[in-house]
């Protein structure tokens, strides 16, 4: 009786600790269990544009450009969160290490085999991770589970995923989801080129490598799939031949903000394909959408461009 009520005491005793027990397997398969669950938290401007909806606010951010061109911190609220780093390269390892952060958010780019955002810099993450470890789900082949893995991230750190902003924020998603899949289904026939276009030429992107276009297929829209240049994500291609492929509808890298519908419009060979003389262009969100309600906007926005474009002559 009383070794029985010496384990019960012991079991009693134990129960909090590793109640108190967080671990994390993260996208590069890494394994990290901290004694408590981790609070303060400094975050890659897309892990912040995923967590910050949900409830869990970043103690500090680091970009991959200054802020007012940085797409993924539109919209966000960062009063009161250190900006450490505002572009590849430029980590403040002073900054992160005066934060004294438990955790390091970011996102882990399997094909690269290493983490975004300035950590991915080889000559600084050993500093970084002497002060805190580096984690983040990996970049994969849809933006929405890319969400879906932020969204179980920030549960297992406090976030109420039954919220009902939260909530607010899936059903406005679901809506948009349905209103796209309708409309794609209405305006069958239009094929859809996504690119990025420079001043020697437009590289043409593989949808299968990129998240939101790999949705877009699988949801129904036809995309061109380029021949892709070796190790590359697209293929590039002269303004002289950028008419290789027929498209009705032109989305362009988006990014950085309207530099790359710069670039087209001062190019006049671009006059020569299709979708530009119709006027059927619009904007390719590439690789920042980390919420439901800013996946919403980005649908919606292609849903009206889908509503107003029609198949258009093609002639290489």
């Amino acid at each position: 009786m009383f070794k029985s009520l010496a384990f019960l005491i012991l079991a009693l005793l134990v129960a909090p600790a590793l109640a108190a027990e967080w671990t994390y397997t993260d996208g590069a398969g890494k394994t990290v269990t901290l004694p408590d669950r981790p609070s303060r938290i400094i975050a890659h401007i897309n892990a912040a544009a995923a967590l910050i909806p949900l409830g869990i606010r970043p103690i500090g951010v680091f970009l991959d450009g200054p802020p007012s061109l940085d797409r993924a911190a539109e919209g966000l609220d960062l009063a009161g969160i250190e900006i450490v780093g505002r572009g590849w390269y430029e980590l403040d390892a002073e900054a992160v290490l005066a934060l004294d952060p438990d955790l390091i958010l970011t996102e882990y780019w399997p094909r690269e085999g290493f983490y975004g955002g300035a950590v991915g810099d080889a000559a600084i993450i050993d500093r970084i991770e002497a002060i805190a470890p580096i984690v983040g789900p990996a970049q994969g082949s849809s933006a929405l589970a890319m969400i879906e893995d932020f969204a179980a991230l920030a549960e297992s750190l406090g976030a109420d995923l039954g919220a009902p902003a939260v909530l607010a924020d899936r059903q406005v998603f679901d809506a948009a989801l349905a209103r796209f899949k309708a409309t794609i289904a209405a305006h069958p026939g239009l094929t859809v080129m996504v690119a990025s276009p420079s001043s020697s030429g437009i590289s043409v992107a593989a949808p299968s490598e990129f998240g939101e276009l790999a949705d877009f297929a699988a949801w129904g829209l036809d995309l061109v799939v380029p021949a892709t240049d070796p190790g590359s994500s697209y293929q590039t291609l002269s303004w002289e031949n950028a008419n290789l492929y027929p498209a009705d509808i032109i989305l362009l890298d988006d990014r950085w903000g309207a530099r790359t519908a710069e670039s087209l419009a001062a190019q006049p060979l671009a006059q020569r394909l299709p979708a530009v003389v119709a006027g059927q262009i619009g904007d390719w969100p590439a690789g920042w959408i980390r919420s439901y309600r800013v996946y919403a906007e980005q649908l919606d926005a292609l849903t009206t461009l889908i509503e107003r474009s029609k198949p258009l002559p093609f002639s290489p």
